[in-house]
């Protein structure tokens, strides 16, 4: 198994740290307003690793935060106050319950999509003694400082770290000044907060106690914290979007191994997502959220377009993406509702977590997880089963569905939403049984030669959105994704 390290800019053997275990960090959000496609994708990006690290036989511990007090939260929560009733706006909102609504709006999204919950989800709120220790300890090193400036703030030295800058190989000197404060009570310009000290208007709420007076963390330092304590001093991968390496990847590694931590082995990170080309921006109207899609398509749908591509590459959404996707999907469900009802006598049937999945699969995810080649496996295993299937080859199409049962598993497909023809569960039979009573008027009103009756129930049935197909063993249904 071998991973694409950003901090080495290398594709490395993977070996984690303790055999048979994996320790696991990726960011999770600022819960400041509704998830964007970005944040959706960098999930969809980590469960899928998760998911294939599992299937390696790794047991896998998953640790996600939630980023709960910010200078953004603060300022929209300052916003609500006096305001009206308005999409999204909640008068008179404090920030915790601010953060805490739109923490909701991202396990709902996190949840339909079918990324999988982490074993812990700790919030910046309740990791405060913590983040005291540490920075403690830094001051202690030799590598933070109170503000100059008596305000209260904390700051990280990033000229006493001789490494500073190596994660996105900058020099210092090329670098931009740190905007998270006031550079008055600074050493350098590029010296970031580690503690924030509480200013006049600022809610009262949002401010602990510390050796260095009332404040709150700052952003870089919260991970930091969070992740030494669920994953230790030293664990196997770090990850997040592209767009996190520069400032805060970066400043987490230095004031983490300024500290004398080993931190993370692997640094992996997503790509973003644009529109036709363009970076998405709402000040150009060029934005498509996840709910946006989730009107378009199911979230099997939405969940295969937003996890198609290389981890790694730009994923581009265009007009015609949701469909292009939904009809992929359509060929893998179709295949699989109609396999099923070829070899449903078969006691293998639907037991893919006991099967292999082909070796090109795992070749292509164990190669830096290659999901489009591995994508491209799937669809030829598809390919392979339907031909099985008109040659009346019973035990090919039962060996290709559980290949293809087994893989969807892998890339999560099947716990994407409630739809979906490979869904199972109570709704997925219940909805069979509703379906194969109308298919049985259909087959008596052939039988009586009444086309006219046939055909209305075959329409009916189109018009609900599902597609009946006529076989030599009988009719068969799917879901039309169309």
């Amino acid at each position: 198994m071998r991973f694409y390290d950003t901090a080495t800019a290398q594709v490395r053997d993977f070996t984690p740290l303790v055999e048979g275990n994996v320790g696991l960090y990726y960011c999770g959000a600022t819960v400041q307003g509704m998830p964007h496609v970005g944040h959706i994708r960098s999930a969809i990006a980590f469960d899928q690793l998760t998911r294939w690290l599992r299937f390696r036989g790794y047991r896998v511990t998953v640790v996600r935060n939630v980023t709960d007090i910010d200078d953004k939260i603060l300022a929209k929560s300052a916003d609500s106050m006096g305001a009206a009733e308005a999409p999204g706006v909640v008068p008179d909102e404090p920030w915790w319950a601010l953060a805490y609504r739109f923490e909701q709006e991202f396990a709902k999204a996190y949840d339909v999509l079918g990324v999988q919950r982490p074993t812990y989800e700790p919030r910046a709120t309740g990791h405060i003694p913590e983040m005291h220790a540490l920075i403690q300890r830094l001051i202690e090193r030799g590598h933070a400082y109170p503000a100059l400036d008596g305000s209260g703030d904390v700051y990280f030295d990033v000229r006493s770290w001789d490494k500073y800058g190596s994660l996105t190989r900058q020099n210092i000197d090329d670098m931009q000044a740190a905007p998270d404060a006031d550079p008055r009570g600074k050493r350098d310009p590029r010296d970031f907060a580690l503690w924030k000290g509480h200013k006049e208007g600022e809610p009262e709420t949002a401010a602990w106690d510390s050796p260095w007076g009332r404040g709150r963390p700052g952003w870089h330092l919260e991970c930091s914290a969070m992740v030494t304590k669920y994953l230790g001093a030293e664990f196997d991968i770090h990850g997040g979007g592209l767009d996190l390496r520069f400032p805060h990847h970066e400043n987490e590694m230095a004031q983490s191994q300024a500290a004398g931590h080993g931190f993370a082995n692997f640094w992996m990170h997503n790509g973003m997502v644009t529109f036709e080309g363009e970076k998405m921006s709402k000040s150009i109207g060029n934005t498509v959220s996840p709910a946006d899609m989730l009107a378009q398509a199911s979230p099997r749908v939405v969940r295969y377009y937003l996890g198609q591509a290389h981890y790694r590459s730009t994923l581009d959404y265009r007009p015609t993406s949701l469909q292009e996707a939904a009809a992929a999907v359509e060929r893998i469900d179709g295949f699989i509702a109609k396999a099923r009802a070829k070899v449903s006598g078969s006691a293998d049937v639907g037991q893919a977590e006991a099967q292999f999945v082909p070796a090109a699969f795992g070749e292509a995810m164990d190669d830096d997880l290659n999901v489009p080649q591995a994508l491209a496996v799937l669809h030829e295993t598809v390919r392979a089963g339907n031909t099985a299937l008109a040659a009346g080859d019973a035990a090919g199409t039962e060996a290709a569905l559980n290949a293809v049962l087994a893989m969807t598993g892998v890339l999560g497909l099947d716990d994407a939403g409630a739809a979906g023809a490979a869904s199972a569960g109570p709704e997925r039979a219940a909805l069979d049984a509703l379906v194969q009573a109308r298919l049985q008027e259909r087959a008596d009103a052939r039988s009586r030669r009444d086309w006219a009756r046939a055909d209305a129930i075959r329409d009916a049935l189109s018009a609900a959105g599902i597609a009946v197909e006529d076989t030599a063993d009988g009719a068969t249904w799917s879901v039309d994704a169309s």
